[in-house]
């Protein structure tokens, strides 16, 4: 039986099964991630691979996965290396201009669905949206709602409108601005919701995981990585409707923190939610205008 000879300075290959590649790459990194890039380079699903397991690849095929595979004990994440992600029920395009949307941003929008009815058309903003998952993502589930959503980059603005161009997202508006600089003044939006830089500049974790290979200004800020929190809640109450509500993502010890920098600032009804692994995520609140009362929600 032939066996896979395969390493950086060797182009030639003696012919592989798809079992053999599997084997080879295993021994140099996760099973989950060798078999999600075999997939992404075959074009195929799990299934196929298990059906296939003796199919012999092409020399291209093998090529580009091993290619892959020595990006991927580099440390490159794998979302970046096949250029999608999965979130919430879709799939998106990644690269590294975007942060790369995970599992626990999930429960951002969870949150907000829950506050938007689906016979209602309310105004939704999202603030740096990156790869536009949590704002396509609440456009797709909530069609009666217009959603604005707000990045910095350029480079992030072009991800996040072919996402919303490939999903098929009419209800959706892709703004290219430095938070709420280019919106129009007026308290127009139901809620906004955000995901904004929560990491402590100098944090440890920064230098590890995925996290080396993301776009840093969408990571981390100053203030011990409170400075985008602390303005996005200083200013949203100039961009919500009278009894409009905020939400936001942050650092697992900087719930206290958020809740009452929201209550200085005036909302109400504020809350934190936990995540699925009990850690504070999401916080958030209401905010009316001074001549109306907190209970008239």
């Amino acid at each position: 039986m032939n066996q896979c000879r395969h390493d950086r300075t060797t182009p030639d290959f003696l012919p592989c099964t798809v079992s053999q590649v599997l084997d080879w790459s295993v021994q140099k990194i996760e099973h989950v991630d060798a078999r999600a890039l075999l997939q992404h380079v075959m074009q195929v699903n799990h299934a196929y691979l298990l059906a296939h397991a003796d199919d012999l690849l092409s020399s291209d095929h093998f090529r580009r996965f091993s290619k892959l595979v020595w990006e991927r004990i580099k440390g490159v994440p794998i979302a970046y290396l096949t250029g999608l992600r999965e979130f919430y029920d879709l799939t998106f395009k990644v690269t590294p201009a975007v942060l790369i949307p995970r599992p626990e941003t999930e429960l951002l929008v969870e949150q907000a669905l829950a506050k938007i009815p689906e016979s209602r058309a309310m105004k939704i903003l999202d603030l740096g949206t990156g790869s536009g998952a949590i704002a396509i993502t609440i456009a797709k589930h909530r069609p009666r709602s217009h959603v604005t959503a707000i990045d910095l980059s350029i480079d992030a603005i072009a991800i996040a409108k072919w996402n919303a161009q490939n999903l098929a997202t009419g209800n959706i508006r892709i703004v290219q601005s430095n938070w709420f600089e280019k919106l129009v003044a007026g308290k127009s939006f139901d809620l906004i919701v955000s995901n904004p830089p929560y990491v402590a500049q100098n944090d440890p974790h920064l230098q590890q995981g995925d996290l080396r290979f993301e776009p840093d200004v969408a990571l981390s800020t100053h203030d011990n990585g409170l400075a985008c929190i602390r303005y996005i809640i200083a200013t949203a109450p100039a961009y919500l409707v009278d009894g409009g509500q905020l939400l936001l993502e942050h650092g697992y010890d900087q719930s206290v923190q958020c809740r009452d920098l929201l209550e200085a600032q005036g909302f109400c009804n504020i809350h934190s939610q936990t995540d699925l692994a009990g850690i504070e995520r999401v916080s958030g609140g209401s905010y009316y205008a001074e001549n109306l009362q907190p209970g008239m929600q």
